[in-house]
């Protein structure tokens, strides 16, 4: 057994979505001075490695709290996505099962710290994210700052669906022809979304 941590870091350097608040770290409690180190953190729900629920772009969507705890486990699925073009054809050819969480592999996180991240990353088409709401997957994820683009059409079609979304995933090129089972434990917020710790358990 191994494991792969898909997260990224978090700190003050971490790039945020374009007009994100960026995250600022602030020691709250000092070793030296006061017997112990604590910090206080501010950060995004929608910063680094992340989940989004419906109630991020749904009205009246579940938030994480409401999320039961199996769907943030499940039999992975990494497809890869090449000359950064999705293509219908390419995912109906690849075996997705019921309650899979789909993640697809871009190469994009490679330029994770560049502004090309945000600026040049290709987006999940319509007709991709109804063919994964007919096969009833649990999540689905990418190592891009988001699925797709303004006006965010893939996100509400997956996220009416119930269908959670990771975005900022890492190492996906680990997963390259491995049998992998996915945990992806968000922060119990009672919101829209949190930075979240993934792993995949490869068999």
């Amino acid at each position: 057994m191994k494991w792969i941590d898909l997260s990224v870091v978090i700190n003050e350097k971490t790039p945020v979505y374009p007009g994100d608040p960026k995250t600022k770290i602030e020691p709250a409690g000092i070793l030296e001075k006061d017997g112990y180190e604590d910090h206080y953190v501010s950060i995004g729900t929608h910063a680094g490695t992340h989940i989004d629920a419906p109630r991020h772009m749904v009205k009246n969507g579940r938030s994480l709290d409401q999320i039961s705890v199996d769907k943030f486990i499940g039999k992975g699925v990494l497809i890869k996505i090449s000359d950064k073009k999705f293509d219908l054809d390419a995912i109906k050819s690849t075996n997705i099962e019921q309650v899979d969480i789909v993640l697809f592999y871009t190469g994009i996180s490679e330029v994770y710290h560049q502004s090309e991240y945000y600026d040049n990353y290709p987006a999940i088409t319509k007709e991709i994210a109804e063919y994964l709401v007919n096969k009833k997957v649990k999540m689905v994820g990418v190592d891009m700052c988001s699925v797709d683009h303004e006006p965010f059409p893939v996100h509400r079609i997956l996220l009416r669906n119930e269908i959670l979304i990771i975005e900022n995933l890492t190492n996906l090129q680990e997963l390259e022809n491995e049998e992998f089972k996915i945990y992806a434990f968000p922060i119990k917020l009672e919101i829209d979304g949190a930075p979240a710790r993934v792993l995949a358990e490869i068999h």
